[in-house]
């Protein structure tokens, strides 16, 4: 990636936030401020303008959902910016709270995956150019639980699409991982269309209502038995 993206950087951890700040200014990224609480964040996204604010979802004082709640607050009040939370186990509810408005523009990522540096920064240029970047462990935990949906009409194969999909993968991308031709993906994600009812319009993004029908879905079911771990 040739295009530098400003990002803010916020983990109460001095070590690994610098650490952090490093690796991603030798890999073209350009780190504006950092933050060690969630107070700090939302003022360094204010003044910055950040492409993305790369978020710690357990912050001082209580190390909960500190981050995740300022997350949502950015989201909120500057839709611009992209958000990529991490944290070192998958947290449904914080997952679902933060795709509750829509998956363009966020990625989620667990701590051992940001350490691998190029699929980080990958992944913050997905969302830096209003993508996902979905954690492969985070789609894995939404998609369980019972109850039928719309999700559970779709064949093995056209759910597997989905997931990748909703890790933030292109069509091209998806075919390569698949051994599959892009034609092939295409006529899977059009049969996804159509078991989700998302016709074509000239301003409705279909491949997004997808991933949001299949996170929102999907996630619904898990949250009730997921929460409790989370809050932990």
């Amino acid at each position: 990636m040739d295009r530098r993206l400003r990002v803010v950087l916020a983990e109460d951890s001095v070590v690994l936030r610098d650490g952090m700040a490093e690796l991603l200014g030798v890999r073209g990224c350009e780190v504006v401020a950092t933050a060690g609480t969630a107070p700090e964040l939302l003022a360094a996204v204010v003044e910055h303008r950040p492409s993305v604010a790369v978020v710690d979802i357990r912050m001082p004082p209580t190390h909960t959902d500190e981050g995740i709640r300022a997350a949502v607050e950015i989201r909120a009040r500057m839709p611009e910016v992209g958000i990529l939370v991490f944290s070192q186990h998958v947290e449904i509810a914080a997952a679902s709270r933060l795709l509750a408005d829509g998956a363009a523009g966020i990625g989620y990522l667990l701590k051992e995956r940001v350490a691998r540096t190029s699929e980080f920064v990958d992944a913050l240029h997905r969302v830096a150019d209003g993508g996902t970047a979905l954690d492969p462990e985070v789609v894995t935990r939404l998609v369980r639980g019972g109850g039928r949906s719309r999700v559970d009409t779709l064949t093995p194969r056209e759910r597997e699409v989905l997931e990748l999909m909703a890790q933030g993968h292109s069509n091209r991308s998806i075919a390569a991982l698949l051994v599959v031709s892009e034609r092939a993906v295409e006529k899977h994600v059009a049969a996804v269309f159509a078991k989700f009812g998302l016709r074509a319009t000239d301003a409705d993004n279909r491949r997004v209502k997808a991933v949001l029908t299949y996170l929102a879905e999907s996630g619904s079911r898990s949250l009730s038995t997921d929460e409790p771990a989370a809050r932990r």
